[in-house]
């Protein structure tokens, strides 16, 4: 079985996906519960709490999902920017959208269910109950609000990857290189900078100076065989799942909570809606993670 999940957990393709699993796990004809109350005490009582987070949790703070009315930049969708091939084909264009997508999250504070999240995490831990966040966000705003363990599977986007050395390395400057000022309007009547090679962000290694890229998972890359390990740990010991402010059609994240609930483990989902995943859940609340996440661990500030 252990070998069975491994092997589905290798496929880990970024891709959007309307896949099912193997059905859902509760009752046939069960709905979801939407008794406050009812989750607050399971979550008294959970030692080791995963949850799962998406773009729906920074959405507060301005920044865009890359979907829907959002998901395209100039007159390219997101996702055929962020793939190998265009940046292998384009690198100067890749920049660009990836330097505005920096630039947005500079300025960006976190949002009340990023605080709710790190509260919650620091009073378990007082306690000596744990808390793990998941996320396939790349900005930083889980960390910038006190969350401390965090594993991030889509990558970090305020990091750079050298394609030469593979070294990885930290980089908040803005802009990351002198070529990218000014550029990377998301306008689709702006022309592309058309940088050359040279003068994009390079390794600062010595006797390297390869090209940089964003230390991100582009769709049909495999996700980091080491954080999926860690996650999988994750999944098998927790007592309880929250799954926040994610459309759950993103694999292999849209798995995680329905995998939580084959166990006969709690999970519960916030998010603007009901998703593909709603129907393997124990309770569902619908409305903002602004809304529904803070009262949801109120209990733990008494």
């Amino acid at each position: 079985m252990l070998l069975q999940r491994r092997a589905i957990f290798a496929l880990g393709l970024r891709m959007c996906s309307s896949q099912a699993t193997t059905g859902p796990q509760t009752i046939e004809g069960a709905r979801p519960s939407a008794n406050m109350t009812e989750f607050r005490q399971v979550l008294s009582k959970a030692k080791h709490i995963a949850i799962v987070t998406g773009a729906g949790v920074a959405a507060a703070s301005g920044l865009p999902t890359f979907r829907g009315q959002h998901e395209s930049w100039r007159k390219w969708k997101s996702q055929d920017l962020a793939t190998p091939e265009a940046f292998s084909r384009y690198p100067s264009r890749v920049w660009e959208f990836y330097h505005y997508r920096r630039e947005l999250v500079m300025d960006k504070k976190p949002t009340a269910a990023h605080y709710a999240i790190a509260e919650c995490e620091a009073r378990l831990r007082a306690q000596g109950r744990d808390v793990v966040v998941i996320t396939q966000c790349i900005d930083d705003l889980h960390l910038k609000a006190g969350s401390k363990r965090v594993l991030k599977i889509h990558g970090n986007l305020m990091e750079t990857r050298c394609v030469s050395c593979g070294h990885v390395h930290s980089n908040k400057h803005s802009p990351i290189c002198a070529a990218l000022k000014g550029t990377g309007s998301p306008d689709p009547d702006v022309a592309d900078a058309q940088i050359p090679v040279d003068k994009l962000p390079r390794c600062e290694k010595k006797d390297c100076h390869g090209l940089l890229r964003p230390n991100v998972v582009f769709f049909g890359e495999t996700l980091d065989s080491h954080v999926l390990t860690k996650v999988e740990k994750e999944l098998e010991e927790c007592d309880l799942c929250l799954v926040v402010g994610t459309s759950s059609i993103v694999y292999p994240a849209a798995m995680f909570g329905p995998r939580v609930a084959s166990r006969g483990v709690p999970v519960a989902e916030f998010n603007l809606s009901t998703s593909p995943k709603t129907e393997y859940f124990t309770y569902h609340f619908s409305g903002p993670c602004e809304t529904t996440v803070p009262p949801a661990l109120a209990p733990l500030k008494s």
